[in-house]
């Protein structure tokens, strides 16, 4: 479940379509064999159509409320940012030819030349500024407000150049612009009313544009001939996206070949994908945790020994069955092992000085009476909005009782599920929610700067100085192994006073028709254009 990071909005993942999550190993830990295949082959030819499917209708394709899986997966072939994250989870320049950083608070960007909007009109820096300010704008209510947090102010320093001034320095804001919250859009169409509905539409630089919204049905996109970077030049002439919300229907669609391929399938239908033989079903590196997060810490779980209690109960492995077909690896830390792109090889060294969250019910018990909580009650939300969410609380339940806690489930209405990771009000009288959480750059940061005090994310108001303080120091270490390694210190806080409880991780997936080839199997697709490399696979 993927939230906003302001209170005005929230996304939410649509759990229904499966569990998603980073891997560090394949099948290790007895879950269910899997093999991480990190790219597909590349295209040898073209082919003028190909069908995709999405697990829901995006409600805008405004860039600055593309928080969620369906809206960016249709966005990262049409809008594109000033950087870009590639599907090794690196960041490169992208529609700017640089980036700098002449002292820790300043960012100048070289605006890259030739670049045409789909409407022709030629990419200024003025375009640029029109669209980094709107996140500043509380009329916009972005919901990428939070890359913004350290922005003094934004402004044109040069026929083709940006430079962002800064309160206090930050490495983050740089790699953020590889996602939404550094998508650049013609500042003369979002002048226009209505940007980013059906009616009106987008005007971007990337590979597709929007060709037509039929509501309720799909969107289509067409190749774009003007489109700048000639390695990324579309091998499909067309992509028709489209909206399958049952889980059996777009398994079914996919077998029957109605379908060419999709993202984010339901586990349930991983034994007949595997089995397809139209198609492959691929597993790729991912950057999600699933964790449970407490979300009341002035409560019976302000105790740390009463939350280490509960994680040391929990069945990871059979949680992990149950809710992700048996595809995944039980995690160590809230903050995926997958979003260490900045230091891959550090962070496998770094994970395993972490404790092992084995299962001892003993061990547990005996912390719960250290505590006297012994009888005490918490509540955890539940809801029938996907059954990855009933099968978690059923197993905090279970562990929870084993050890002495009296858990109870609060039935929440899947539309109201949101809500609880927006409005504090709902969370009222609910100790812990679960949550699926992606990182959008490969960057741990992004992840643990969340737990300071006072981030909207920070949904238990965990507060600690040190902490704090860390944070401020990873974010201005431009050394990206420096950074690394006052992150994991981040890592290991975290994890010692088990402010989120880790639960699992799992690979990213897809399915693709064999007569196609070329798309990345990462979840690098939400901000690369996935879709320009899809070609014929003979």
């Amino acid at each position: 479940m993927r939230t906003s990071r302001t209170a005005a909005a929230t996304t939410l993942l649509t759990l229904a379509v499966a569990a998603c999550g980073g891997a560090p190993q394949a099948g290790k830990g007895g879950s269910a064999a899997f093999e991480i295949t990190k790219d597909t082959a590349p295209a040898k030819g073209t082919v003028d159509s190909v069908t995709w499917s999405l697990y829901a209708e995006p409600q805008s394709l405004d860039y600055v409320y593309a928080f969620d899986y369906h809206p960016n997966t249709v966005l990262a072939n049409v809008c594109e940012q000033l950087m870009r994250i590639t599907p090794d989870l690196k960041v490169e320049p992208g529609l700017a030819s640089a980036a700098t950083s002449p002292d820790p608070k300043r960012w100048v960007y070289t605006i890259r030349s030739g670049v045409k909007f789909h409407d022709g009109s030629t990419l200024t820096a003025d375009d640029v500024v029109a669209s980094m300010r709107r996140h500043l704008d509380p009329k916009v209510g972005s919901y990428w407000v939070s890359a913004y947090t350290n922005v003094d102010k934004i402004e044109k320093t040069g026929p083709m150049e940006v430079t962002v001034h800064l309160k206090k320095p930050d490495q983050l804001f740089n790699e953020e612009m590889g996602t939404s919250a550094g998508t650049i859009e013609s500042a003369a169409s979002l002048a226009k009313p209505g940007y980013g509905t059906p009616d009106v539409g987008i005007n971007c630089t990337g590979p597709f544009s929007l060709d037509s919204w039929q509501k309720g049905q799909s969107i289509n996109l067409k190749k774009f001939d003007g489109y700048w970077d000639a390695s990324l030049a579309p091998k499909a002439n067309t992509i028709k996206t489209v909206f399958i919300s049952d889980p059996a229907a777009r398994v079914n669609a996919l077998l029957a070949g109605e379908v060419d391929g999709g993202y984010l399938l339901p586990s349930t239908g991983f034994p007949k994908l595997r089995a397809a033989g139209n198609g492959t079903l691929y597993f790729g590196p991912n950057t999600t945790a699933v964790n449970v997060i407490p979300t009341n810490l002035k409560g019976t779980l302000g105790d740390v020994r009463v939350r280490r209690a509960l994680s040391m109960a929990l069945d990871r492995e059979g949680i992990i069955k149950a809710a992700a077909g048996g595809v995944g690896t039980a995690a160590k830390a809230p903050g995926a092992i997958g979003a260490w792109g900045i230091a891959p090889e550090a962070a496998k060294d770094y994970y395993a000085k972490l404790p092992a969250l084995t299962k001892d019910i003993a061990g547990a018990k005996k912390l719960i009476q250290e505590a006297g909580a012994s009888g005490k009650k918490i509540v955890m939300a539940t809801s029938t909005l996907s059954p990855e969410i009933s099968v978690i609380a059923n197993a905090v339940q279970s562990a929870g009782q084993a050890i002495g806690l009296q858990v109870e489930l609060k039935a929440v209405a899947p539309e109201a599920y949101t809500a609880l990771f927006s409005d504090p009000k709902a969370r009222e009288g609910i100790d812990l929610v679960m949550t699926i959480w992606y990182d959008s750059t490969p960057d741990p940061l992004e992840f643990y700067g969340i737990l300071r005090t006072g981030d909207f994310a920070n949904y238990g108001g965990y507060s600690n100085p040190d902490y704090d303080a860390l944070v401020d120091k990873a974010n201005s270490e431009a050394d990206p192994a420096a950074r690394a390694a006052t992150v994991a210190k981040l890592q290991e806080i975290a994890v010692r006073d088990v402010v989120w409880i880790p639960l699992y991780e799992v690979p990213h997936n897809m399915f693709l028709n064999k007569r196609l080839t070329g798309a990345p199997t990462s979840i690098s697709q939400l901000v690369y254009p996935w879709a320009a490399r899809l070609g014929s696979a003979g």
